[in-house]
């Protein structure tokens, strides 16, 4: 097992202590942030994979925008044990059905798979922003400038929705 195989494997394990540590943590907070480290773990994953381009967007979109965006919820409710609602043992109880169901699902899925690419495996230009780009601006040029449109459409809809109307104080009756 060379280096990058050993780097694979220990941000693996490092991403499945983190998210159990999400999941039995007590304390929201320190779940949001279990969160965030997980997602860090995972982008390695993807570097190690050669798949730079999602490496940084999974940063920027995941452990940047939405996991912020969960802490400042978390801190804007100020929960507390008295806030806090009580879980009856049958929501406990679907959970962990839910949990044994969807590891049957996993272990059906991944039964008989002999095809996957070693972790130390490089496929040549997979996951480069080079490529990323070349068949964006070649293949989807339009589909891609239509889509830019619409995002200018929405910032412009955003600002005048948001924009306060002038008060008139000069009010002749």
């Amino acid at each position: 097992m060379g280096p990058t195989a050993a780097m694979f494997y220990l941000l693996g394990v490092m991403a499945i202590a983190s998210a159990l540590v999400l999941i039995f943590s007590r304390h929201p907070v320190y779940s949001v942030l279990a969160l965030i480290f997980t997602m860090f773990c995972l982008a390695g994953e993807y570097i190690l994979l050669n798949a730079q381009f999602l490496a940084v967007v999974h940063i920027i979109v995941y452990a940047g925008a939405i996991m912020v965006l969960f802490l400042f919820v978390l801190m804007l409710l100020n929960l507390n044990k008295d806030t806090e609602p009580q879980k009856s043992t049958l929501f406990k109880f679907i959970g962990v059905v839910a949990s044994g169901l969807m590891i049957v699902t996993m272990a059906g899925a991944t039964h008989g798979v002999n095809d996957l690419a070693e972790p130390g495996q490089v496929v040549e230009g997979l996951g480069l922003v080079k490529n990323l780009g070349r068949v964006l601006f070649t293949d989807f040029v339009i589909p891609f400038e239509i889509s830019s449109i619409l995002f200018l459409a929405a910032m412009v809809g955003a600002v005048m929705v948001g924009k306060r109307e002038p008060v008139d104080n000069n009010i002749n009756l």
